[in-house]
């Protein structure tokens, strides 16, 4: 994988992943320089992480043929108060609205996606403490 990012003023720059072709602008907060235009760079890194795990566990449930009407991955992170800042929390929660879901398949795909498919979580639990949460909330 490789990405770029080219610099447009102050803080903000346009970064594109290479193999995708997509893009978007990253940004920081006015207070300290930026244009606030884009998202923030540990946005895109709970982004990924809420992207990658979501994948997993939407696919997961639909080859257990759950009948998933709506799906939403909220990721929530804390913060250390000292630079650099690193996360210290993260809370995954899963909010699955459909028809009789059941609650073990949501369980094993949160695990299978926790344990063994999803990078990012696993490249981050080994920094911060990762903790998934669910909601099943019936149609």
């Amino acid at each position: 994988m490789q990405v770029a990012l080219d610099w447009k003023k102050g803080l903000n720059f346009r970064g594109k992943g290479l193999s995708s072709n997509f893009s978007v602008d990253v940004d920081a907060d006015s207070a300290v320089g930026g244009t606030e235009e884009g998202l923030r760079p540990m946005e895109l890194v709970a982004l990924g992480l809420g992207g990658c795990t979501g994948m997993d566990v939407i696919s997961i449930l639909q080859k257990k043929r759950q009948d998933v009407t709506a799906f939403q991955v909220k990721v929530t992170t804390e913060a250390a108060k000292e630079h650099p800042k690193v996360w210290t929390h993260v809370l995954i929660e899963y909010l699955i609205t459909g028809n009789d879901v059941d609650a073990a398949a949501v369980e094993r795909a949160i695990q299978l996606s926790t344990d063994k498919y999803c990078p990012a979580q696993n490249m981050l639990k080994m920094a911060v403490l990762v903790e998934t949460d669910y909601e099943i909330i019936p149609v």
